[in-house]
């Protein structure tokens, strides 16, 4: 039976990438010590390094005057780190309130003393659309805070909001090498690896040099100057992490790049969402112009249904599809390293559910 891992995160990795791993694990380049083993002050963590730095730059076009920091601590510790860095003349954030995460990153910004000011939310409608950016003041905030996929909710931003001379911070967490998006329309971007990019214990942080190092005497683990100056490695960095990352990296390169993930994200989504929009059992319930290519949730209304189906997927090797307790129903997370014959033995099945269903009601 072949499994299909629909995890929202930690998710399903590409299996050449896991078979290198796997390759390597014992001895890291005939060096004798396994990858988990090697110092980060060594000439072969350098090459790890300077790679995994190199081929992002590559994958996003990322330009000169932006900064590539590998940090530990999840997107959740940048929900910190960047009012601290980045929130120095208005202590002031804008938020586009568009579901759990994006309401996490204003709650974690207020916490250090940051104002934050929810500029629109959808969440009376449950967040199945995206809030709207309208009639933004300027010289009022630092900047401007988005989710730009909503991995809980199913939502995402194709064109990202305008907010003029207000810098924008995104957390691209679920849609990072996904779907594109201009490096420059951000003055800084931030993903946790554990969706798109790897595994957990590492998150990127891309930052426009003119932002950083405005506020001294930061805490050394949040202070974005203090990682750039000290190459990511102000202390032991995730070794581990950022070499999966590198060898996802060099397969998404091998790929195509970032357009081909996303035609291939469009496929396989297009191919879901069809069935759920022709379905009379199942609802997808995000508006459809807002809909995530790499989070899918859909429901039946019925959490007995919902149980009964989760359980026979399950049993089918269609693994982890079980949605968010705050949205309940189901969700398919099918980030870049789910092949389309996932989606489509996902589609499969669930036709079949749908037959037998209203065969015995």
């Amino acid at each position: 039976m072949t499994i299909y891992n629909f995890s929202a995160g930690p998710a399903t990795m590409p299996q050449p990438v896991i078979q290198q791993i796997k390759d390597d694990l014992p001895s890291y380049k005939n060096s004798g010590m396994s990858v988990m083993e090697i110092s980060h002050r060594s000439s072969l963590f350098d090459g790890i390094i300077a790679d995994a730095e190199q081929d992002l730059r590559d994958l996003m076009n990322i330009p000169d005057n932006y900064k590539v920091l590998f940090f530990q601590g999840g997107g959740t510790l940048q929900f910190t780190a960047a009012p601290l860095n980045l929130a120095t003349k208005y202590h002031r954030i804008g938020l586009l309130d568009s579901g759990h995460w994006a309401d996490r990153a204003g709650d974690e910004a207020s916490r250090v003393g940051v104002k934050v000011d929810v500029l629109d939310s959808t969440k009376d409608i449950k967040y199945t659309e995206l809030p709207v950016l309208k009639d933004l003041k300027q010289d009022t905030y630092d900047y401007v805070h988005i989710t730009t996929n909503n991995t809980i909710e199913g939502t995402a931003y194709s064109k990202i909001p305008d907010t003029g001379a207000t810098e924008l911070v995104g957390d691209q967490s679920s849609n990072f090498l996904a779907q594109q998006y201009k490096v420059e329309d951000f003055g800084a971007i931030m993903a946790g690896a554990q969706k798109n990019l790897g595994i957990a214990g590492l998150t990127i942080v891309i930052v426009r040099d003119d932002l950083i190092g405005k506020v001294k005497n930061l805490p050394s683990m949040v202070d974005y100057e203090l990682f750039a100056k000290k190459n990511s490695m102000f202390n032991t960095p995730p070794v581990f992490a950022i070499y999966a990352a590198g060898l996802v990296l060099k397969w998404l390169k091998e790929q195509g790049g970032v357009p081909e993930m996303e035609r291939r994200n469009l496929k396989k989504s297009g191919l879901l969402y069809d069935y759920l929009d022709n379905s009379k059992l199942f609802t997808a319930p995000v508006k459809k112009a807002d809909r995530s290519l790499t989070n899918i949730p859909f429901i039946t209304g019925d959490p007995d249904v919902d149980a009964d189906l989760i359980s026979k997927a399950t049993a089918a090797g269609l693994l982890n599809i079980k949605g968010h307790r705050s949205v309940g129903g189901m969700r398919a997370s099918l980030y870049n390293a789910m092949p389309y014959e996932g989606a489509q033995a996902l589609v499969d099945f669930l036709e079949k559910y749908e037959a037998d269903y209203w065969r015995t009601h």
